[in-house]
């Protein structure tokens, strides 16, 4: 044995001394280099680009329009220094490796690399990916090394052309022309009109009154469950007023509840899908509380590596930003053989899950996964911080459930019979658990438990529970339901949704309560601004078309340039009609009757990031300003004195009492300063296309036209 291992470190030592070859790998982060230096050799030197290396300049549009759109590139301000370093370390290697992430992304930062660092035909270079990192994975993509794909870098090229287009020329001339601190971008404005469009929907919904009827009912043995009303026996019924609950109550006086018909059964259900960029988004949301831009943080850290006590440095997860649902077959047989060991034969899928995505995707990766399926949790809490540790477990129980068995469930449906009623009773016990013995957020099931009942049985009726409801607006987006529609709709992609949440709530368009996202004052204003002169930009159909003709590109199906000289003219359209109709518009400082207390003139009242606030005219002489809070004109409920326009601190309008804190009155919606006829409650105005006046108690219903002279 020695002998042997004696033989082959002299046969591996001339051949190192006889090639004596140098190779530089390029990687975007020191976090990937430290990493992928764990399995390489004394011959590679790994450089990190610190993400790209060439960019547009921020202060001018760098697309030249009268050449063919051509984009102008420069080296990025600070990164003169690293650029030169990494030219002698090119200079000095034999070959060099671009290892940059393997997405449209990263293709572009090899390329731009390839052209910053002169490297030509006199010096090999390839470019390298992995969709985790490895030892395995990483001396893989050596061995399967290629040329840049131009596809890859052509699409990326096209939506930062298209991007670049829309956001400087937009947001430039909403600056010039309306107000400072507007913008305008392509994937933001259709972020923003959803919001909008949604909050709309909220203030125009008029809830409408419905009933339920349910019964509490024991079996002959006092055993007890809760039936709901059906209609007839065989025909629904919905009960929509207090009058038609109580025709029923008086007809079920003296009846018999009997059983009809007793069915048992079962039913799976299906394990959930491995993690694609946008449903790890969601879920850790909803269950981690975790913000879009905080996830990706912690993903990309488990992505590049995270020293683990006994191993060092070592990639968690793959590739974190994926559209795809799909895993390798080496990750199948791992799962299902780790399953087999921790939880027996019974718990592995009987045939191999293969999860189709909705609509189109990339399909360059795989899903997200852990790199490697033994290494849980638990094992390695003690290396990770708190938030990496939750991340980390998420996927990976994600990633395990997706190939266990489906839960199964015994179900029990009775119909009942009560004079010339119909009502239904159903009940579930989980019977095996299947893929919730490991991930069961948001998907397992309370056993509700019915008796066993024969038909013919006569019940016992203990109670009958007639109760009001009102129908509810939709609700409010949050970060994973946004994230969701967006994927939906084909508007982004895995890579953008994180960046558009963030700067839609940056630039104080959107605000987020309780995890709901509410438009601002100031958002309404750039959506309907955009929603009137670039209507097309804010269309939905029209963004996500644009991101298929973006995979064609991808694909090499499609010229990128040609996306773009199809949509610049009808652009250049709406943006000299925006040019020429928004010259005319003057925001001119209205004069108010409040004083200055510090130099007596009348304050005027200004338009600001945050929207309202009074300043004083003398300025810079006087520098005073304070909230402008304009008067709603009407009185208080409560207390009589006048109702204000306020906001609350992160921007949503609400109307409040003048006399805060001694008056607490508050409302969402703009009070009439009228009683409700039936209950005595302030009236509102809800709707903004089409209102009404509501009243504020949601349990009375009370909803009256708006006089035509009224309208807003």
């Amino acid at each position: 044995m020695a002998k042997g291992t004696t033989e082959s470190v002299k046969k591996k030592k001339p051949t190192a001394k006889k090639s004596g070859k140098k190779y530089l790998v390029i990687v975007e982060s020191p976090a990937k280099a430290t990493t992928i230096g764990k399995f390489l050799g004394s011959s590679y030197k790994i450089e990190a680009s610190m993400g790209h290396i060439r960019d547009l300049p921020k202060s001018q549009l760098s697309i030249d329009i009268e050449n063919d759109f051509e984009p102008k590139y420069i080296t990025i301000r600070g990164k003169g220094e690293l650029l030169s370093k990494l030219r002698r370390d090119a200079k000095n290697a034999d070959k060099v490796f671009l290892a940059t992430d393997p997405d449209r992304e990263g293709e572009a930062i090899s390329w731009h690399l390839l052209h910053a660092l002169n490297l030509g035909e006199e010096k090999p270079i390839s470019r390298i990916t992995f969709n985790e990192i490895t030892k395995t994975a990483v001396k893989r993509s050596i061995s399967e090394a290629r040329d840049i794909d131009m596809d890859l870098v052509d699409a990326q090229q096209a939506r930062r052309v298209l991007d670049r287009l829309v956001g400087y020329t937009v947001s430039d001339l909403l600056w010039k022309k309306v107000k400072k601190g507007l913008s305008g971008g392509r994937v933001q404005s259709v972020a923003l009109r959803l919001i909008c469009d949604r909050e709309e929907e909220i203030n125009e919904f008029i809830p409408e009154e419905y009933w339920t009827l349910g019964a509490k009912l024991a079996d002959k043995n006092g055993k007890h469950f809760d039936a709901r009303f059906y209609g007839s026996p065989d025909k629904k019924m919905e009960l929509a007023s207090k009058e038609e609950t109580d025709t029923v109550l008086s007809g079920l006086e003296g009846q018999d509840f009997r059983v009809t018909e007793v069915k048992t059964g079962s039913r799976q259900k299906k394990p959930v899908a491995p993690f694609t960029t946008s449903t790890m988004q969601q879920e850790a949301s909803k269950h981690l509380n975790m913000a879009t831009q905080k996830t990706m943080l912690i993903a990309q850290q488990l992505y590049e590596g995270i020293q683990i006590k006994g191993e060092g440095t070592v990639g968690l997860v793959s590739y974190i930003r994926t559209d795809s649902f799909r895993i390798s077959d080496e990750a199948y047989d791992a799962a299902v053989g780790f399953i087999k060991e921790n939880f027996g034969e019974e718990f592995v899928n009987p045939e191999r899950v293969v999860y189709k995505s909705k609509g189109r995707t990339q399909d360059a990766h795989e899903a997200i996964r852990p790199t490697n399926v033994t290494r849980t949790p638990d094992s390695i809490k003690d290396s990770l911080s708190k938030d990496q540790y939750r991340l980390y477990k998420l996927i990976w129980e994600r990633f395990v459930a997706s190939q266990m068995s489906p839960a199964v469930y015994d179900t029990l449906s009775v119909k009942l019979e009560a004079g010339e009623y119909g009502f239904r009773a159903s009940g579930s016990r989980l019977r095996f658990s299947g893929f919730l013995e490991v991930y069961s957020k948001g998907e397992e099931e309370e056993d509700k438990v019915i008796p066993q009942l024969s038909e013919g049985d006569v019940l016992q009726l203990e109670e009958l529970l007639p109760e009001q409801h009102f129908t509810q607006p939709p609700a409010r987006f949050t970060d994973a339901s946004l994230i969701k529609t967006l994927e939906e709709i084909g508007v982004g992609r895995p890579s953008t949704y994180a960046p558009t949440l963030t700067t839609i709530q940056a630039r104080n368009y959107v605000t987020k309560e309780a995890k709901n996202l509410f438009p601002t004052e100031l958002g309404e204003v750039v959506n309907d601004i955009m929603k009137n002169y670039f209507s097309e930009i804010v269309d939905v159909d029209f963004t996500a078309n644009m991101e298929k003709r973006l995979d064609e590109v991808e694909m090499g199906n499609e010229e990128w340039k040609q996306i773009i000289r199809d949509f610049y003219p009808d652009f250049k359209r709406c943006v000299d009609d925006a040019t020429e109709k928004l010259a005319k518009v003057e925001i001119k400082n209205e004069v108010s009757d409040v004083l200055c207390e510090k130099c007596g003139r009348n304050m005027v009242i200004k338009y600001g990031r945050y929207g309202k606030f009074l300043a004083c005219p003398g300025f810079p002489d006087c520098q005073n300003a304070k909230p402008y809070f304009e008067p709603a004109g009407v009185n208080c409920p409560d207390c009589g004195a006048k109702v204000l326009i306020k906001k609350t601190k992160k921007g949503r309008v609400y109307y409040g009492c003048e006399n805060n804190p001694e008056c607490g009155f508050m409302s969402w919606n703009k009070p009439t300063g009228e009683k409700c006829p039936n209950c005595g409650s302030f009236l509102e105005i809800k709707g903004r296309k089409n209102p009404k006046i509501v009243c504020s108690n949601e349990k009375c219903g009370f909803v009256k036209e708006m006089p035509q002279e009224e309208e807003e």
